[in-house]
């Protein structure tokens, strides 16, 4: 038959672009060894990737298990809608064969087991193949069950859901080094919890004022230190950072330390207080420094010097220029988070236009690159980039104003021990690795 003239073309590069809000993804989050990374979506879903052993150190990570972890609820007290958007993921310390992780959306914290079943019993006196229990009026001898091997199955069962601790939603969750206890922090509160108990938490921060009218600031972020379990850091939308100290007392709202940098009175604008807000704070593997990310810069401060950050990288300073018109579509409310490497010597944090940023601490150098589906097919070597703000402009060089502002990279992850990175870039999920320094370390 010949082919129709008349009949309409399918666009398939709308088809390519077209992103259900459900399908972005919205945090992602390596475990301890990093053979498993996790994601989680607006959709209410985490997917679960397995690195591929037989791969050697390609880096390849295959899809494990998807499963739905939370549901749209609503709250007939409040009258409001509850997202099943996925805020957070946090793997726990392995203790045996199996894996378990925590989600949490706005609302509800859930404690998931991931396990693998690799054989499946057979020989039951009660029940036929087909699990229907028999007449035991035909039950004319007993048999022992045996297991027999069976395909691979990959079992995710809720084992905990913690819920009703928090009265606005949820932004951060963090396991304690001690493995028994994690916390969760809201806008105005940080709730600790132990694994095993569901019914009640202790209120170890709250910052909510008698009267709301009086209320100055939020709770961003929080996270307990990375060895030491009674240590836990918080940061707010004032651009500060509190270390608490749960040996001191038991509700910490008077802070161990407070970390904060002078404010220039010469360079204060209107949205000086919006672009100072601290979207992420992350411990160093070490234990000793601390990254944060505000809306222009990322900051290294030493837990010993407390009167400002002894690193600032400029992510993206191109935009202050921008910032009246990032106000209006919002964008200026983007919260980027930030990650160290293995070595705690270099750190990354996400900017517009798909692109991410790594910065050297030894060096101060940092580099530009790009998540796109064009440029990450397999094994191709990601180009450095570079906005254009002015002077020789380079070929390939992106103008400011040329900017796409819908592509942010928000979400990302580090391996705990090797290069290998993962970029969430709205609903595409990429995974780069070094692959020079692997193959140096493998000589």
């Amino acid at each position: 038959m010949g082919e129709d003239t008349e009949s309409p073309k399918i666009n398939h590069t709308f088809l390519r672009d077209y992103v259900t809000e459900a399908d972005v993804i919205s945090t992602v989050e390596f475990n301890q060894t990093g053979d498993l990374l996790a994601t989680g979506d607006k959709g209410g879903r985490v997917v679960i990737f397995q690195r591929e052993a037989e791969k050697g150190d390609s880096g390849e990570y295959n899809v494990y298990s998807t499963f739905q972890s939370h549901e749209p609820d609503f709250d007939y007290l409040k009258s409001l809608e509850i997202e099943e958007k996925i805020n957070k993921i946090r793997w726990l310390p392995q203790q045996n064969a199996a894996h378990f992780l925590l989600s949490t959306n706005d609302k509800t914290i859930k404690l998931w087991k991931v396990s693998e079943r690799e054989k499946r019993p057979e020989g039951y006196n009660l029940k036929d193949e087909e699990g229907r229990l028999k007449d035991i009026s035909t039950i004319t001898s007993l048999q022992v069950p045996v297991l027999k091997p069976t395909d691979l199955m990959v079992e995710v069962r809720p084992r905990r859901v913690f819920s009703n601790g928090h009265t606005y939603h949820v932004n951060s969750i963090s396991v304690n080094s001690d493995g028994e206890t994690y916390l969760s922090a809201d806008d105005l509160r940080i709730n600790m919890w132990h694994l095993g108990i569901t019914d009640r938490s202790f209120n170890i921060v709250d910052i909510k004022p008698a009267n709301m009218e009086d209320l100055t600031e939020v709770i961003t972020a929080a996270e307990f230190h990375p060895h030491h379990c009674h240590l836990f850091v918080y940061s707010s939308s004032k651009g500060t950072l509190r270390l608490c100290d749960m040996r001191a007392s038991a509700l910490c709202d008077k802070h161990t330390k407070l970390f904060e940098e002078p404010e220039d009175p010469g360079s204060r604008s209107f949205f000086s207080e919006i672009i100072s807000s601290v979207s992420d704070v992350k411990f160093s593997h070490s234990g000793r420094y601390l990254l944060t990310r505000d809306y222009l810069t990322a900051k290294v401060w030493d837990l010993n010097m407390d009167k400002g950050p002894v690193e600032t990288y400029q992510v993206h300073e191109y935009l202050r220029s921008k910032l009246c018109s990032l106000y209006e579509n919002d964008c200026i409310f983007d919260k980027f988070e930030c990650v160290w490497n293995s070595s705690d010597s270099v750190i990354m944090t996400g900017a517009y236009n798909s692109f991410f940023r790594m910065f050297d601490r030894e060096t101060g150098r940092g580099v530009m690159l790009e998540a796109w589906r064009e440029n990450s097919k397999p094994r191709a070597v990601l180009r450095t980039r570079r906005v254009y703000t002015g002077g020789k402009r380079r070929r390939g060089d992106v103008g400011v104003d040329s900017l796409d502002f819908t592509k942010k990279i928000l979400h990302m992850a580090w391996h705990p021990s090797e290069n290998i990175i993962a970029i969430a870039a709205t609903n595409n999920l990429y995974i780069f690795q070094d692959r020079v320094n692997t193959e140096t370390q493998a000589q």
